[in-house]
């Protein structure tokens, strides 16, 4: 049977980890449970072999990422339902922790925490960690006196988002590594190929067919001025990256990123199911309806859609609503909007946001299948187009000298 590893706090509130036999993992939380442990994480124990960081959970690393903070809220939340108060919460993290950046943040945070401070107060003052939803949330619960219901929320936020990102990141590497293997393979031919036939050529006198010249050439360049070709790859991705920063120039590439065919489209509905979740997740945790949608403003990435958010509170600070406003702009989908509106009438905005991050969160799944089913085929037959056009044309070639020959 596998091993598990698992972290959990006796009746004493001491923090106590190991590992343990089992069919599943609900067995092991089953056994644990039964042993009055209270359990915060259970995972499947690294081999012998292995890295170490599989068992250290999530102070594993030397940077704090959003996956650290992701299960920091989880195990949080696991603690503070058990009862055990905020201070000992973040004691208890702090002795399990092995990573020295994450212990030093946890310690920061209680020692405000036991000076008084309130927690979102603490986590204020690490806005490279803790950003501006995550600190409303925060707040949010603590005002409601249900921290630990928020965590919860939070850490299935952030779950969900990670799922999404992961999705669109897991799409994207066969295609990229077609690509790579088609500009090695097309490569290696003008480079090492292509040469081999050049001098034959030469010497054979004979004008060569036009398309064997083109490869002739291309594989000349390649090989004598791959380095310029590096240094203007180089060059171009920087002058993009700068596009990007500057607010202008990014406004008018996020402008042009939506209207491209499928991507665009792909970007509206990532756009759509961030905004619906955000704004669902905090109106459910008592954030009034303006600031959160400023706050929801924030995380959207594309420019142009933010912009489009800034003209809805606008409205709403005159009290036309939410859905009419969305409605206006023409950026955002029909049906997300059209649900909107039944959320509106109904009184159930934050329940129905909710469900159309759902709708859309599947949306962009099937988007990507649909992407990836029309873009492998065309990379495939794109390859084999370009590597057997230069073959063609050597053998176009040679077949002109032999006949020169005889």
């Amino acid at each position: 049977m596998p091993v598990y590893h698992y972290k959990a706090v006796t009746a004493a509130a001491q923090a106590q980890e190991g590992d343990l036999e089992g069919a599943n993992q609900a067995a092991v939380l089953e056994r644990l449970q039964g042993m009055g442990l209270i359990v915060i994480r259970i995972e499947e124990a690294a081999t012998p072999t292995g890295d170490a960081k599989a068992r250290s959970g999530f102070f594993s690393g030397a940077q704090l990422s959003q996956n650290d903070v992701a299960v920091f809220t989880q195990e949080m939340a696991t603690l503070l339902k058990a009862g055990l108060p905020l201070d000992r919460c973040l004691e208890i993290l702090i002795g399990l922790s092995a990573n020295e950046a994450v212990r030093q943040l946890m310690v920061q945070l209680r020692e405000e925490v036991r000076g008084g401070a309130a927690l979102s107060a603490a986590m204020e003052a690490h806005p490279a960690v803790f950003n501006r939803f995550y600190l409303n949330m925060i707040r949010a619960g603590e005002a409601g006196g249900a921290l630990d219901a928020v965590l919860q929320r939070l850490s299935e936020f952030m779950e969900r988002s990670k799922e999404l990102k992961d999705t669109v990141q897991s799409a994207l590497i066969y295609p990229a590594i077609l690509v790579c293997v088609a500009l090695l393979s097309v490569a290696i031919l003008l480079v090492w190929v292509v040469p081999q036939f050049s001098q034959m050529f030469e010497e054979s006198g004979k004008a060569l067919p036009l398309a064997t010249q083109w490869v002739i050439a291309a594989g000349d360049a390649v090989r004598n001025y791959w380095w310029a070709m590096i240094l203007g790859a180089v060059v171009l991705y920087s002058w993009f990256v700068r596009q990007l920063r500057e607010p202008a120039s990014r406004y008018r590439w996020d402008k042009r990123f939506l209207s491209l065919p499928l991507a665009g489209d792909l970007i509206a509905k990532l756009e759509v199911a961030r905004f619906c979740r955000t704004l669902g997740t905090l109106l459910g945790n008592g954030v009034a309806l303006l600031t959160a949608l400023a706050i929801v403003k924030e995380t959207l990435s594309n420019t142009v859609m933010a912009e489009g958010l800034g003209v809805v509170a606008t409205h709403l600070k005159e009290g036309k609503g939410l859905g009419k406003p969305l409605m206006d702009t023409g950026l955002f989908p029909k049906l997300a909007v059209h649900l909107v509106l039944v959320g509106e009438e109904t009184g159930r905005l934050q329940e129905m946001l909710l469900r159309v991050a759902d709708i859309y969160d599947r949306e962009v799944h099937s988007t990507v299948k649909r992407m990836l089913a029309l873009m492998e085929p065309v990379l495939i037959l794109g390859l084999g187009l370009v590597i057997g056009g230069i073959i063609m044309s050597i053998l176009v070639a040679i077949l002109s000298v032999n006949d020169l020959a005889l």
